[in-house]
């Protein structure tokens, strides 16, 4: 495989990753919420909950992680596919 595909897929996966994480950052938010109902995630925040800060962070750090995993393995299978 030449250099030019390579690239290509590099290209088009960072270009893909990055939509996805735009993405993800807006929908995440909703998604706990929904799973929530009865807590405001952002009157406990401006309240200064950690535990809900803690908790908001580490399912979004997750969900941004799992999808850089994704991602990643799908740029390197199109480059050695």
């Amino acid at each position: 495989m030449d250099l030019s595909n390579s690239l290509l897929y590099t290209i088009v996966g960072a270009i893909t990753g990055v939509i996805l994480i735009i993405l993800v950052s807006i929908f995440i938010p909703k998604i706990i919420a929904g799973i929530t109902p009865r807590i405001n995630e952002e009157k406990e925040l401006i309240r200064g909950n950690r535990a809900v800060g803690d908790y908001y962070g580490r399912v979004v750090a997750a969900v941004i992680i799992g999808i850089s995993i994704v991602i990643a393995a799908a740029i390197i299978a199109g480059i050695h596919g």
